[in-house]
C-alpha cells in the first residue's frame, strides 16, 4: 500500500492551479472534466503519480467557496531551506502566514503558507544529517 493523493475542494480551479504550479512550483499532472457530475479534478505534484503522493484539486462547478472547518490540518512539503522557500513564495504573490523558524517546543524549522482557498501548507526544512 502507498499514499496516492490528498483531495481538497477549491472554489476557483484556475486560481488554485496557478497557485500550486507557479507559487509552489508543482506541475499540473492531469485535469479531467466530469460534466454529468458538474465537477473537474486536477492533480498537481512535484513527481508523477506513479512515484509520489500528489494533491487532487476538486472544483464543483456550482460551488464558489467552502468552509474549511476545524478538522482539516494542512499539507506538509519538505524543503531544503524554509527561509529561501518562503521568500520565493512571497515574491511570486503567495501569502506566508507563519514565518520560518524553529517550531515551538522543538528545533525543526517550519513555516506556513496559505493557498487561495485558505488551506494551510507547511514547509518543513530538511534536517542535515549528523556525522
Amino acid at each position: 500500500m502507498r499514499l496516492l493523493h490528498t483531495m481538497i475542494r477549491v472554489g476557483d480551479l484556475d486560481r488554485s492551479i496557478e497557485f500550486y504550479t507557479t507559487v509552489l512550483g508543482m506541475r499540473l499532472l492531469r485535469k479531467t472534466d466530469y460534466p454529468s457530475g458538474r465537477f473537474t479534478n486536477a492533480f498537481v505534484g512535484y513527481e508523477e503519480e506513479s512515484t509520489a503522493a500528489v494533491i487532487e484539486l476538486t472544483h464543483n462547478w456550482d460551488t464558489q467557496s467552502y468552509d474549511l472547518g476545524t478538522g482539516y490540518g494542512h499539507v506538509a512539503i519538505e524543503v531544503e531551506d524554509a527561509y529561501t522557500t518562503c521568500a520565493a513564495v512571497s515574491a511570486r504573490g503567495g501569502r506566508v502566514t507563519r514565518e520560518p523558524g524553529p517550531m515551538r517546543h522543538g528545533t525543526t524549522v517550519i513555516a506556513f503558507v496559505e493557498d487561495p482557498d485558505g488551506y494551510k501548507i507547511e514547509f518543513v526544512q530538511r534536517k542535515v544529517a549528523q556525522a
